[in-house]
């Protein structure tokens, strides 16, 4: 949820600005309203101290200047070169360059050649290696038919006796580094920490209006209201003119999210897409748990989730340390119970299908999803999973439309949505009749009036009260025009929801390969090295399939949120967040 704020406008006198602002900048609470990005952007002192930061977060970042860095990289690509020399040396065994540059004094120029094995003639040349179908061999007169290998300047073991000096060098480069942010980290990182600071003071020096000739100092902020009181005390304290009020759709009010442990794991997907604006609605505490479904769905193994159960759990602890998953053990761990249970409610566990084991329990597999289905798990002519896809993905649809029909009553008026209300009427409402009629065996006469109801509601909503005040006209062309756009735009969106059928059956039908591939190398008649090669395939194969099922696992159901939730929701994401102006 987003936190209410308050905004204050401060107006002060120019001798009593600046103490002021440092007394604002202890308390560290009010988020100061900056003006047009290219007002303070334009600043030259501020744009020399943005590039000042720049710098030091770069140096930081590569953790050296950059003399030392190019030198470590020179240092690197010499030992590539050296390697990759050494390696087209081999094929011309053990040799002394100096021998060659005698003989080529003395008049005799050695030419070296490569060709196919097979059409290799031994009055060419003298042969010297023969290797991968290919023969290498020295003429001592230019053949016009053959490409000529450029002389080697060593042999292999002189190169990589150069290897080895390099990787002196490179140790050495290193260590030099090493002192370097011995000696320098410290001291960047607190003048980073200054930098900061000091380009906060000047955006808020630059987002002040001077009035009076300057003698008065005005600039706006905002302030989340359980500091409210705190602020309050400090500005009567301080006896600065300000006004308090209740922020307006015209401000640029930032917002600050207030939600539990559990959604606030999955506050960065909502960032990925966009901060929603402050009269918007958190769309987190809907996308988490959304999301945790559909990743669960994807995976659909209840093994991988004890997997992933594990890794976040050692993430979290600081057992296992993966840069790119720092501070992400508590969401892989939400994931991986998540993906524990809903894969056994599917029925999966490390490619085995517990559901047709006939060792597994049957009060166990009363409670899985194919039970639904009976003995071939299917709903009529579909599988199981595939219906209960299409079903998730109506009912993620109609709570963003929903939400969209509340959102948009909230900011503009029930007056100005009312074509909203009647999408939602028709779509939801729909629904709704239908399932009720199926669920209690409706009377076809009642059901039938209900939805001639429902449908002239909606058409008067969609058709002619669309945009009050509009030529009646222009309202149904645009009604019409709408009902296309829904029409087709539905279809695909709720579509889109079979690929977390389609994710979780390729991934369960991949583990199950894995295992009858080990089950084969294994034999009926197992002994060590058949069993060794089956805890191999078996643990590559499902380690891969793992590695797979989470990158599907997390972008389809990304997808899904941004484009088909965030859409039928009315949701911009175009809102900042709050950032107070502190130390």
């Amino acid at each position: 949820m987003i936190t209410q704020m308050k905004k204050y406008t401060f107006l002060v006198f120019h001798r009593d600005y600046e103490p002021f602002l440092e007394q604002l900048r202890d308390l560290g609470v009010v988020h100061i309203t900056q003006k047009a990005a290219g007002l303070i952007e334009d600043d030259a002192d501020l744009q020399a101290a943005l590039q000042h930061e720049d710098e030091l977060r770069r140096l930081l970042k590569q953790g050296a200047p950059d003399q030392l860095i190019q030198e470590r990289a020179n240092i690197e690509q010499s030992i590539a070169d050296a390697k990759q020399a050494a390696s087209q040396a081999a094929v011309w065994g053990e040799f002394d360059a100096k021998r060659i540059a005698e003989l080529k004094e003395a008049g005799y120029t050695l030419h070296f050649y490569e060709c196919p094995t097979k059409a290799f003639q031994e009055e060419w040349g003298i042969k010297v290696n023969e290797l991968g179908g290919k023969t290498y061999f020295v003429a001592l007169e230019v053949l016009e038919d053959l490409t000529e290998i450029p002389v080697p300047q060593k042999s292999e073991a002189a190169w990589l006796q150069e290897v080895e000096l390099l990787k002196g060098l490179l140790a050495a480069a290193n260590a030099r580094i090493e002192a370097w942010q011995l000696a320098n980290k410290e001291r960047l990182e607190k003048e980073l920490v200054e930098a900061r600071q000091q380009i906060d003071w000047q955006k808020v020096n630059l987002s002040t209006d001077q009035l009076v000739e300057g003698a008065l100092c005005l600039f706006e902020g905002f302030c989340p209201i359980d500091k409210e009181a705190e602020l309050n005390a400090m500005l009567n304290d301080a006896q600065v003119y300000y006004e308090e009020t209740d922020p307006q759709k015209e401000d640029a009010t930032p917002i600050k999210l207030h939600n539990n442990w559990f959604v606030k794991l999955f506050e960065p997907l909502t960032g990925m897409y966009g901060w929603p604006n402050y009269n918007e609605f958190d769309p987190t505490p809907i996308l988490g748990p959304f999301f945790l479904l559909f990743f669960a769905l994807c995976i659909g193994d209840a093994g991988y989730g004890l997997l992933l159960l594990l890794i976040g759990y050692l993430i979290f602890k600081n057992k296992l340390k993966i840069e790119m998953f720092n501070g992400m053990g508590g969401i892989i761990m939400a994931l991986g119970v998540g993906s524990t249970i809903v894969g056994f409610l599917m029925g999966g566990f490390f490619g085995l299908d517990l559901y047709q084991a006939s060792w597994f329990p049957e009060s166990l597999k009363s409670v899985m999803f194919k039970h639904l289905g009976g003995t071939d798990g299917k709903i009529g002519e579909y599988d199981v999973m595939m219906v209960l896809a299409i079903v998730i993905g109506v009912l993620h649809i109609c709570l963003a439309m929903t939400i969209k029909a509340i959102a948009y009553t909230k900011r503009d008026g029930f007056r100005n949505t009312v074509s909203t209300w009647g999408w939602l009427l028709l779509i939801v409402g729909g629904i709704c009749t239908a399932i009720l009629a199926m669920a209690f065996s409706l009377p076809t006469e009642i059901v039938k009036y209900t939805m001639i109801g429902i449908g002239a509601i909606s058409a008067l909503g969609i058709f002619l009260f669309n945009k009050p005040g509009r030529n009646p006209l222009i309202n149904v062309g645009a009604g019409l025009w709408d009902t296309y756009q829904m029409s087709t735009g539905l279809l695909g969106d709720v579509l889109s929801y079979i690929r977390l059928y389609a994710l979780g059956l390729a991934g369960g039908m991949l583990g199950a390969a894995f295992n009858q591939l080990g089950a084969q190398v294994m034999g009926e008649n197992p002994n060590v090295g058949t069993i060794i090669g089956f805890v191999l395939i078996v643990t590559f194969g499902h380690v891969l399939n793992l590695l797979m099922a989470c990158l599907g696992a997390f972008v389809h159901p990304l997808r899904l949120s941004f484009v088909e939730y965030f859409k039928n929701s009315g949701y911009e994401g175009s809102g900042k967040m709050y950032k107070p102006f502190s130390k």
